[in-house]
């Protein structure tokens, strides 16, 4: 986990809410672990506070003026590979979740105090957590849309670029689709949809982490995503 051997992680707030900020602020103030380095309004300062202060982690509100969230964790990503973004947010839609994962985000998680220093260290050691409930509408969404083909329209509200997902959505393999997952792999789906590491899918399944890596691969394979976020 970045930050250990007495060193504090290095986080960066990015909310455009004074009161929200000044809250997740104190909530990590206790904590000896972490070190808020920095305060942003908007993504745009956020992407230059990154330029300028190279932490370990972002928290990262999705809705903000000049700059939304999503369109910086993908500026951050592009120039700053090794910082990891943590996307905080109300917006409880699964078309949020999709676009900040496509952006580079390493996880996405609601506005709660009692998770958020949880989802914190989940991320600096590596993980990658998600809301399990928006997580899951988002993989039967997906399937859904799979299982239809790519003929057929997807009609809904979108964050950003209102045909941007379904353009995206379009992009993933069919073919690999239509053979379906196994129940051990459907298991192995709905622990990482809970932003478990692969060893924690190994221990909560009793295998191995080379089969669970088997089995992360095989879910690739088969619904055609790139990563396994």
């Amino acid at each position: 986990m970045r930050g250990e051997g007495g060193t504090p992680a290095r986080v960066l707030i990015a909310e455009d809410h004074a009161l929200v900020r000044e809250g997740i602020r104190v909530l990590l103030s206790g904590e000896p672990d972490l070190q808020v380095v920095g305060e942003a309004k908007d993504g745009r300062e956020a992407l230059e506070l990154c330029r300028e202060l190279r932490p370990d982690l972002v928290l990262m509100d999705v809705r903000m003026p000049r700059m939304d969230g999503i369109e910086a964790t993908r500026a951050i990503k592009g120039e700053l590979p090794t910082v990891s973004v943590l996307m905080v947010t109300n917006h409880q839609d699964p078309d949020y979740l999709f676009e900040a994962i496509r952006a580079g985000a390493a996880g996405y998680v609601l506005k709660d105090a009692t998770r958020l220093l949880v989802a914190v260290r989940r991320v600096l050691a590596g993980g990658s957590p998600l809301n399990q409930e928006l997580a899951m509408q988002l993989l039967l969404r997906l399937s859904n849309e799979m299982r239809r083909g790519p003929a057929r329209e997807v009609r809904r509200h979108r964050p950003t670029d209102p045909s941007a997902s379904v353009r995206r959505l379009r992009g993933l393999s069919t073919e690999s689709a239509a053979v379906p997952l196994s129940a051990r792999e459907v298991e192995v789906v709905r622990l990482l949809a809970q932003g478990k590491t692969n060893r924690e899918v190994g221990l909560a399944l009793m295998v191995s982490l080379s089969t669970v890596k088997t089995y992360v691969w095989r879910v690739m394979l088969k619904l055609g995503v790139a990563n396994r976020t």
